[in-house]
């Protein structure tokens, strides 16, 4: 199996240990990923959602309309502008995202516990490199 098959079978093995992790929080990856913006964000506009979760305006809405059924978030009235809605968490949805980062930073960490942290910072080094000469523009903070 060559490098590009590996990387794919980790991405699958990865993102199903993930989403495993995700269900015991009762929280799909999507779910997750949208209160997480959230999160990190504070409130955003559907447009600004959009963007940050890299899905269409179609699928912003459907998931941020499934997360307020569930009582998660909330859209409200921008304070400064009659035409602009703010999606933001709940209080429920604060306390809910609040725990399951706890438990996905620790199953990350334990995701990647079989390796040195030598070999952690060399696997990321090489991912880097692999991940720009495919085109892709590290974050900052990489």
């Amino acid at each position: 199996m060559g490098i590009v098959g590996r990387l794919q079978r980790a991405g699958h093995l990865l993102d199903a240990a993930v989403a495993s992790n995700l269900a015991s929080a009762n929280l799909e990856p999507w779910e997750f990923d949208v209160l997480a913006t959230l999160r990190r964000s504070g409130e955003l506009t559907a447009g600004q959602l959009t963007r940050a979760s890299m899905v269409t305006s179609g699928a912003i809405t459907n998931r941020v309309d499934r997360l307020i059924k569930r009582g998660l978030v909330e859209r409200r009235p921008s304070p400064h502008s009659r035409r602009a809605i703010l999606i933001d968490l709940t209080s429920e949805g604060r306390e809910v995202i609040d725990e399951a980062l706890i438990g996905h930073i620790g199953n990350l960490d334990a995701l990647a516990s079989h390796l040195s942290e030598a070999d952690r910072r060399q696997l990321a080094a090489l991912l880097k490199r692999f991940l720009i000469g495919l085109g892709d523009t590290p974050p900052a903070d990489a």
